[in-house]
């Protein structure tokens, strides 16, 4: 991949602590759900960055968008 490629990842992000809002109960079902169904899981930041790092990335900024999703921009370290 060229130094000046990107990679754009668009996911939910886990927040590092939970609290009892409506957004962060959805944010705990998705994660079930992806466990059970897919047996993946939701990630918090700090678990994304060091996925992208040990594929050779680094989030470079992270972008809100819309539905509880963000845009993680990735650069080719």
């Amino acid at each position: 991949m060229p130094k000046h490629a990107k990679l754009l990842v668009v996911e939910r992000i886990m927040p590092a602590r939970m609290e009892p809002s409506p957004d962060h109960r959805a944010l705990a079902w998705s994660d079930l759900n992806m466990l059970v169904l897919l047996e993946g899981r939701e990630r918090t930041e700090a678990e994304f960055r060091a996925l992208l790092a040990s594929s050779g990335f680094k989030a470079a900024r992270i972008l809100p968008a819309a539905l509880g999703f963000s845009v993680i921009e990735c650069l080719p370290c």
